[in-house]
């Protein structure tokens, strides 16, 4: 099993910066066999998307909607990943959430939400 908790929501100005933290748990076994580490989103009355993903092998994948402004990282000393936003847009609010998965199974967290003001 893997524990996911989110936080770094909250409510920011159009152009501002969240850094979002996700931090993961588990047994050794379990956190070895995680692939990715993702971040998804979902606004009110649309699909969850996916927004970043890191690899084990640290490669990284970003939808192009965020490509530029927002970076993931993981800091493996802390078993954290962030996600940092810059130069929000209104169309970025929504719960965001941490996604950990292995090739045949996924974890998720329970999301903090973004609310991005004009």
């Amino acid at each position: 099993q893997v524990q996911l908790v989110e936080s770094g929501g909250g409510l920011v100005q159009a152009g501002g910066s969240l850094r979002l933290s996700c931090a993961y748990s588990g047994s050794t076994t379990s956190l070895q066999r995680i692939g990715w580490y993702r971040w998804y989103r979902q606004a009110p009355g649309k699909q969850r998307e996916l927004v970043a993903l890191v690899s084990s092998g640290a490669a990284t994948n970003y939808a192009d909607s965020v490509k530029g402004r927002f970076t993931i990282a993981r800091d493996n000393a802390k078993n954290t990943v962030y996600l940092h936003m810059n130069s929000l847009k209104a169309e970025d609010a929504a719960v965001y959430y941490c996604n950990a998965a292995t090739f045949t199974r996924d974890y998720w967290g329970q999301g903090t939400e973004v609310t991005v003001t004009s």
